[in-house]
């Protein structure tokens, strides 16, 4: 079942509006959420992240905090088998319908479509590791927004996937950002490295919560810019996403990173991680 513009739909049914501004522009925004053993995970961190994306393209949202959670919860009970599963939400709210026009009125009405689908966890990338490429950043210069102009990251995967890799590293003329849907860590001497919080990277949500439990490991976070000289000499590489969570990167184009294999740093950040989300 999905829940599309106030109305429940069941899959196979729903259908778009045309001049859905979202459709015609890319114009709105979402998030996805984790849900474990049937809780939503850091509700509150993706709800801020939310508002805060809608406020920067001007977008007033009219649901109350109060009436998304009911939307989600009953979502969750609609989708899930039983109430203790893994699962992920996505949400996504267009500036609304209008006949085709680059600028819109100021009364236009967001619609809000979202949906729950279960999603196992990502053990087994998480324990082995994954392979990536580096591609260049053609994104635009507003990458903190989490909208949906998500064309140059989904080419930039389908690059790497091509390729024989499994993800994308992506980087403005040699400069790492992150990666096509993840962002990006580097570890050199215990020390993790990443990509400040600018415009140029998403603010993730489990970038931060990482970024926080390496600190009460007493692990050093560096927020600086390093180059791909830099990551490919890197001892250990991951990403960090909601549905990724920490995901060790073992080779770049080929060359083994660090030993080749999953690195002691990503697995303390992994059993920290996992209490986390148990609390």
């Amino acid at each position: 079942m999905y829940y599309v513009d106030g109305r429940w739909v069941e899959a196979g049914q729903a259908a778009i509006y045309p001049e859905d501004r979202g459709y015609n522009f890319g114009d709105g925004i979402y998030e996805v959420a984790r849900i474990y053993q049937g809780k939503i995970y850091q509700w509150k961190e993706h709800l801020e992240r939310l508002n805060r994306s809608a406020t920067e393209i001007g977008m007033k949202l009219p649901w109350s905090e109060d009436e998304l959670l009911d939307i989600v919860q009953e979502l969750m009970k609609k989708n899930l088998p039983t109430q203790d599963v893994d699962a992920v939400l996505y949400i996504q709210i267009t500036r609304g319908v209008e006949p085709r026009n680059f600028n819109y009125s100021q009364n236009i009405k967001p619609i809000l479509t979202a949906f729950v689908r279960e999603k196992a966890r990502p053990l087994h990338d998480m324990q082995n590791g994954i392979t990536a490429t580096l591609v260049r950043d053609i994104r635009w210069l507003r990458c903190d927004i989490k909208t949906l102009n998500l064309l140059g990251a989904a080419m930039a995967k389908q690059q790497a996937v091509e390729n024989g890799y499994h993800d994308a590293i992506l980087h403005r003329d040699g400069l790492v950002t992150e990666g096509s849907a993840s962002n990006l860590f580097a570890v050199k001497n215990g020390v993790l490295h990443t990509h400040p919080a600018t415009n140029l990277i998403l603010h993730g949500i489990t970038r931060a919560t990482v970024i926080g439990l390496a600190q009460d490991l007493g692990i050093q976070v560096i927020e600086e810019v390093f180059d791909t000289e830099f990551l490919k000499e890197s001892d250990e590489l991951f990403y960090t996403g909601t549905t990724t969570e920490i995901c060790p990167i073992v080779s770049v184009d080929g060359k083994a990173i660090g030993t080749g294999k999953v690195g002691e740093v990503v697995k303390r950040l992994q059993e920290a991680f996992d209490k986390h989300i148990a609390e």
